[in-house]
C-alpha cells in the first residue's frame, strides 16, 4: 500500500464502461481520494484505512463467537456453557462446552426428566420442532444418520424411519431423543470486532428422556454442546458446509467467576506448543509420554500411557476434574507428598490426598510437567492440579486428579484446562495449547475466500442479555472430589 496520500485514488466504475464494445481494455474515470497536493489529516487516513480493513475482512469467513459462562470450580458451578441460537424463530439455549462428545442435543418440549428451572443464572428454554418453521425429522437414509451409526451416535428405529441417539455418561447420567435438521444462529465476527448474524442447517438431537445427574436443577442446563470430531458434530457439519474452519478453541478461565472464550477458528498465539493427535480414536486422544514434579520425571513405565481401546490420554472440557491412569497414579500422589512434606501436613478427607498449609498453594506446591509426543509439555501450576477445600488462616488443599479404578485411562477436564488457550486443529489432526489469561481478547486465523490467513480479534463482545455479571450462589462444599463431573467414555 502506498505510503502518500497523493497515490490513494478510487476507481469509479460507470455503468457505460462496464459495457464493454469493441476491444478491451474500457476506457475508465480515474479519480484521486485526496489531492495531490493539500493538508490532510491521519485521521481521515486511519479512517479510510479502517474502512478497507473492514472490507478485507469481510471478504472472509470470518469467526464464529461464543460467550462463555461457568466455572470449573465444582463448589461453585463445575461446568463450562455457552449459549446456542436453534430454529425459525430462534430461541436461546444454554448448553455444557463438552469435547468428550460428538452432539449437539437439547432438551425437547416433550422431554421426560429434564429441569425446568436452574440453580444457574439462566432460563432453561425447550426446543418444540413443530413450533419452528424450518424444523424437520432425519430419516434413516440420512447420510449423516448412517454415518452417526457407524460412530455409535445415532441409531434407527424401523417402525417410525426417525434418527434417534441414546447416550450414557460415565457419572451414570443418560440422555436421549431423536435428530433434527433445523437453522443453527450464531455470530461471526470480522476485523474490528466487526459482527454480523448468520445461520446454517445443522442436525442436532431432540432429547426426550434424561436420567441420572441430568435431572437435577443445581447446575441444570438445557442440553450439552458435543465438539467431537465425528460427523454428526456440529464443527464437522459446518466444516463441511465450507462455513468454518475445520479447528476451534477455547479459553477457559479459572478466575472469579470464570467465563472464557470459545470461538470456531484457530486462536494465535506464539508461546502454543501441538501435540499430533492418536489417529482413528473417537475422542481428542494425545500420547502422553512421562509426568514430571518438581523437574524430576517420575518412574512411570510408558506402557501405562499407550492408546487403546480401554486405556490412553483423553482431553475433555466435559469432565470438570482430572483422572490419571491407575499405574501412574500412586507415583504422582507419593512424589507431591514427597515435595511438600516440610511445608505442609496431610489432611484426612474421605480418601482424597489433601494437605493443610500455612503459604500459598503456589509456594507451598511444584509444578507438574505433562509431557507429550512432540516435545509438547503442558506445565501445570498447583492451582492447576490441586482443588481448595477450605480457606481461611488454614487453607486445605487436595490433590483434583483421581484414578479410575482398574482402568489406565487418563482423563484431562476443566482443573487442567483451565487457563491455557487450546486449540483442536482437526484439519492438521493436532492440538495445541499455552498458558494464558483468558479474560484477554484473543487473535484468531481464519482462512480467505481467496486461501490466505487473515487475522480477526474475539473473545471480548459485549452481550446484554449475557449473564456474565450475575454472580453464583456456592454450592454446599461436600469433602468429595465427584462434584458435577460428565465423563464421556
Amino acid at each position: 500500500m502506498a505510503s502518500a496520500a497523493g497515490f490513494l485514488i478510487a476507481v469509479v466504475a460507470l455503468a457505460s464502461a462496464v459495457a464493454v464494445c469493441g476491444g478491451f481494455p474500457a476506457a475508465m474515470t480515474l479519480e484521486r481520494a485526496f489531492p495531490v497536493r493539500g493538508h490532510v489529516e491521519m485521521s481521515q487516513l486511519i479512517a479510510r484505512d479502517r474502512a478497507r480493513h473492514g472490507r478485507m475482512l469481510q471478504s472472509s469467513t470470518g469467526v464464529v463467537d461464543f460467550p462463555v459462562e461457568g466455572t470449573f470450580n465444582p463448589f461453585v458451578v463445575g461446568l463450562y456453557y455457552t449459549k446456542v441460537q436453534l430454529g425459525n424463530p430462534a430461541k436461546d439455549y444454554y448448553v455444557q462446552i463438552d469435547t468428550g462428545s460428538d452432539v449437539l442435543w437439547v432438551s425437547c418440549s416433550s422431554c421426560s426428566g429434564c429441569p425446568g428451572k436452574s440453580g444457574l443464572p439462566i432460563q432453561l428454554n425447550s426446543f418444540d420442532p413443530s413450533s419452528s418453521k424450518t424444523a424437520s425429522m432425519i430419516s434413516c437414509s440420512d447420510k449423516l444418520c448412517v454415518q452417526g451409526v457407524q460412530s455409535s451416535d445415532s441409531g434407527c428405529s424401523s417402525q417410525k424411519n426417525s434418527c434417534s441417539f441414546s447416550f450414557q455418561y460415565g457419572d451414570g447420567s443418560g440422555a436421549s431423543g431423536y435428530y433434527v435438521s433445523d437453522q443453527f444462529h450464531f455470530d461471526t465476527v470480522f476485523g474490528g470486532s466487526q459482527a454480523a448474524n448468520s445461520s446454517a442447517s445443522v442436525v442436532f438431537g431432540c432429547g426426550t428422556a434424561v436420567s441420572g445427574e441430568l435431572t437435577k436443577t443445581d447446575r441444570a442446563v438445557a442440553g450439552i454442546f458435543g465438539f467431537g470430531q465425528q460427523s454428526m458434530s456440529v464443527i464437522s457439519q459446518l466444516a463441511s458446509q465450507g462455513v468454518t474452519p475445520k479447528v476451534f478453541s477455547h479459553c477457559l478461565s479459572g478466575a472469579g467467576n470464570g467465563g472464557g472464550i470459545l470461538v470456531l477458528g484457530e486462536i494465535v498465539e506464539p508461546n502454543i506448543v501441538y501435540s499430533p493427535l492418536v489417529p482413528s480414536q473417537p475422542h481428542y486422544n494425545l500420547n502422553l509420554l512421562s509426568i514430571s514434579v518438581g523437574g524430576q520425571q517420575l518412574a512411570i513405565d510408558s506402557s501405562v500411557f499407550s492408546t487403546s481401546s480401554s486405556q490412553g490420554t483423553i482431553i475433555d472440557s466435559g469432565t470438570t476434574l482430572a483422572y490419571l491412569a491407575e499405574g501412574a497414579y500412586d507415583h504422582f500422589v507419593t512424589a507431591i507428598a514427597d515435595a511438600v512434606s516440610q511445608t505442609a501436613q496431610t489432611y484426612p478427607a474421605q480418601g482424597n490426598n489433601c494437605f493443610l498449609i500455612t503459604s500459598s498453594v503456589a509456594d507451598a506446591f511444584p509444578q507438574v510437567s505433562l509431557n507429550f509426543e512432540g516435545g509438547a509439555s503442558m506445565v501445570l501450576s498447583a492451582e492447576e492440579y490441586m482443588l481448595q477445600q477450605q480457606s481461611g488462616g488454614t487453607e486445605v488443599w487436595c490433590i483434583g486428579f483421581s484414578k479410575v479404578q482398574g482402568q489406565d485411562i487418563t482423563i484431562l477436564g476443566d482443573l487442567v484446562l483451565q487457563n491455557k488457550i487450546v486449540v483442536y486443529d482437526l484439519a492438521g489432526q493436532r492440538i495445541g495449547w499455552a498458558n494464558y489469561d483468558c479474560s484477554l481478547s484473543v487473535n484468531v486465523s481464519t482462512t480467505s475466500n481467496t486461501g490466505t490467513s487473515e487475522y480477526v480479534n474475539a473473545g471480548q463482545l459485549s452481550d446484554n442479555s449475557s449473564p456474565r455479571s450475575m454472580p453464583y450462589q456456592s454450592l454446599p462444599q461436600v469433602m468429595t472430589l465427584m462434584v458435577g463431573i460428565l465423563l464421556f467414555l
